[in-house]
Formats: structure tokens, C-alpha cells, sequence
């Protein structure tokens, strides 16, 4: 384990607490979630080398040059609520590209999205930022990949509102919505949708975040005593392939950014590691506008994960493909586990998990 848990014993005492009053308090309203504990921690990361100097502590921060100065850097962030009396599988959530864990717990009109869902079902949840995003954003060196900056020459943040609404298949043209979508409507549903949207403070590094999310697995395991349901989407699915097996349970890939390849270093890990995979695929991909070019992209996915699940269970695995419009749940944009129909997709996943014991 590389994290050092030195707020565990104040939230194990805070934990107590709350069920004390929870004991003295009225009974909790139906739909109610009583926690018993909740926190974050960071796991992984790297500490950089001082910079050359001696640190002195009469100037402190007012010494611009920051001689001897170090850094923790490259770390993940997870925030995690634990249900009373819960007895599920813990669930960590990886958010995709552009996101943070922000997404996992609410709606953009302020409804419950999957977190709060699955608390009710008795799993905690473990909702994490990847490194060099949102909470976890300490970094070396700031990024200048094109989907986050203008260039390696340029701070300037590089907008795309417009862009990725059409890719995530919410619209065509902001503030549209196509025909029964899901998404909420309103002006201020869309402005709460695109304010949850951040950067990558550095630049994106697969590998790197798969080890990472690693040591996020090993830290929940050994908080839990369980393996995790591990929980990907877009971006964070590409992460989901690269991350170590041993604390695995299941993985539940979230319109990913792309599968394995039959016969990859990926594939044959989660083989030999006997983990269950379950894709999610909502609306506008077969009957997405054909001009569009995200419609194809998102189609060559869908159709990857296809090929990947008869791949997978021809070689003794278990892989499951839900299209959701095929078993007749239709609107859904790339944000499913945000949308009006959220719990209903949530239930059909929760039956999943129970099917493999890990209800």
C-alpha cells in the first residue's frame, strides 16, 4: 500500500458519531442515505526533487525561486461514502475526459445520479480523480495537448462547449436536444452540465493513470476487505484497461473510449484474472445523424466492444454488450449515469452485479 492513512482514525471516531446520532434522531424518511463514514485519500503519485538550494523558512513562499522546495505530484484523489449497515461490493467510479467525480453525483438539474444510487443498495462508493485533473491536479509540468491547450507555446485554455456536446451525442447543436433524449432540459441544466466540464492540468498519460488507479484498487481493498466493482467511462475506461487486475472484481465500462484487442496484454490479464466485463451503449449511435462524424466514431466503438465480448466468452470469459435502445431503454447520451433515466439503467447493472454476488 503506498498511502498513509493518517485520517482514518478521526473519521473512524467521526464515523461513530454520526451513528450515535443517527440513533438519537428521528427515524430516517424512506429514500433516506445514512452514512457511516466518509473522507478521501490520496493514493500513488511521486514527490520531485528539491530544487537546488538551501530552503529557508524566514522567506518561505515569498522567495519566488523556491530553493529546496518539493512537490507531490501525479497522485489520484478519491472521495468515498460508506452506507450504514451496507453490505455490497465497494464501487469505484472513474470519470472520462473533460470530467471529475462531479459527474457520479448528481444531474445537471440537481437530481441523484449513480452514486447516490448504489449508496442506496448498500455499496460504498469510491469516487475518484484520475492524477493531473480537478482535485488531483499537481502536476510538473502544465499540459499542451491539443484537447486541453492551444500549444506548447500557449496557457490559453482551449474552449470546446459546442464540440464535445455534439460528440457526447446530446445534440447537434447546443442548446438542442435530439428527439426523446434523456439529458435535462433547460437553460440551466446545460449551463451546470458544461460548468462540471475541467482540464487536464498535465498532460494525459495512460500508463502512468493506470498505475496509479492501481494503488487506488490495492488502498480500497484494503479499506474494505473486498475486490471493487470498477466503474469506467470514456477516457477513463482506456485508464480502466491499463489498471492492475489483483483488486478487480468486474468491470463496468461506460460507453468506453475503446476495448481491448483480442490477444492484448489487457485482454489476456483480465482473462487469466477472471473478471467479468459489462459495456453500456446508449442512444444516437446506429440512428445518430450520418454527417456527423462522431456517429461513426461512437458506432466503431460500440462495434469493438461487440467483437471484444465474443472474443472474451469464446475464451471461457465473461462479457456482456447492452445496447440500450435494443432492450427498449431509449435517449441516452454518453452521460447515461446523469440522465432522467438514470436509476433505471442502474438497476439493470445492479441485477448484473447480483447475478455474479456482488449485490
Amino acid at each position: 500500500m503506498k498511502t498513509t492513512y493518517g485520517f482514518l482514525s478521526f473519521l473512524t471516531a467521526a464515523a461513530v458519531m454520526i451513528l450515535a446520532a443517527c440513533t438519537s434522531a428521528p427515524a430516517a424518511r424512506d429514500g433516506d442515505i445514512v452514512i457511516s463514514g466518509q473522507g478521501f485519500f490520496a493514493s500513488g503519485g511521486t514527490v520531485t526533487e528539491p530544487v537546488p538550494g538551501t530552503y529557508n523558512p524566514a522567506t518561505n513562499w515569498l522567495d519566488p525561486d523556491r530553493p529546496g522546495n518539493t512537490a507531490h505530484v501525479d497522485h489520484a484523489n478519491t472521495f468515498f461514502q460508506i452506507p450504514s449497515g451496507g453490505t455490497g461490493a465497494p464501487m469505484v467510479f472513474l470519470h472520462g475526459y473533460g470530467q471529475s467525480r462531479n459527474g457520479w453525483l448528481s444531474s445537471p438539474d440537481g437530481g441523484e445520479a449513480w452514486a447516490a444510487w448504489f449508496l442506496r443498495q448498500g455499496h460504498p462508493v469510491f469516487l475518484v480523480d484520475q492524477p493531473r485533473r480537478a482535485s488531483a491536479g499537481n502536476t510538473v509540468r502544465m499540459t499542451d495537448m491539443e484537447l486541453d491547450a492551444w500549444g506548447d507555446d500557449m496557457k490559453d485554455y482551449k474552449p470546446g462547449d459546442q464540440a464535445w456536446y455534439t460528440h457526447f451525442r446530446i445534440g447537434r447543436v447546443a442548446p438542442e436536444r435530439y428527439e426523446g433524449s434523456q439529458f435535462p432540459a433547460g437553460a440551466e441544466a446545460q449551463n451546470q452540465f458544461f460548468r462540471q466540464m475541467t482540464p487536464n492540468t498535465g498532460n494525459y498519460d495512460e500508463a502512468l493513470f493506470g498505475s496509479v488507479l492501481g494503488d487506488v484498487m490495492e488502498d480500497v481493498s484494503e479499506m474494505t476487505g473486498k475486490k471493487a466493482v470498477y466503474v469506467t467511462h470514456s477516457q477513463g475506461s482506456r485508464v480502466g484497461w491499463k489498471t492492475p487486475v489483483e483488486n478487480i472484481a468486474v468491470i463496468v465500462a461506460v460507453e468506453p473510449g475503446g476495448a481491448p484487442e483480442a490477444g492484448s496484454a489487457e485482454y489476456r490479464a483480465l482473462l487469466a484474472a477472471d473478471i467479468p466485463v459489462i459495456f453500456y451503449f446508449g442512444d444516437y449511435i446506429d440512428n445518430g445523424p450520418a454527417d456527423i462524424r462522431s456517429t461513426e466514431f461512437w458506432r466503431n466503438v460500440r462495434d469493438g466492444a461487440l467483437a471484444f465480448a465474443e472474443a472474451y466468452n469464446r475464451d471461457g470469459g465473461d462479457a456482456t454488450v447492452i445496447d440500450l435502445p435494443k432492450i427498449g431503454i431509449t435517449g441516452n447520451s454518453h452521460f447515461l449515469f446523469q440522465e432522467k433515466n438514470n436509476a433505471e439503467i442502474a438497476a439493470h447493472l445492479e441485477a448484473w452485479l447480483a447475478e455474479r454476488g456482488l449485490d
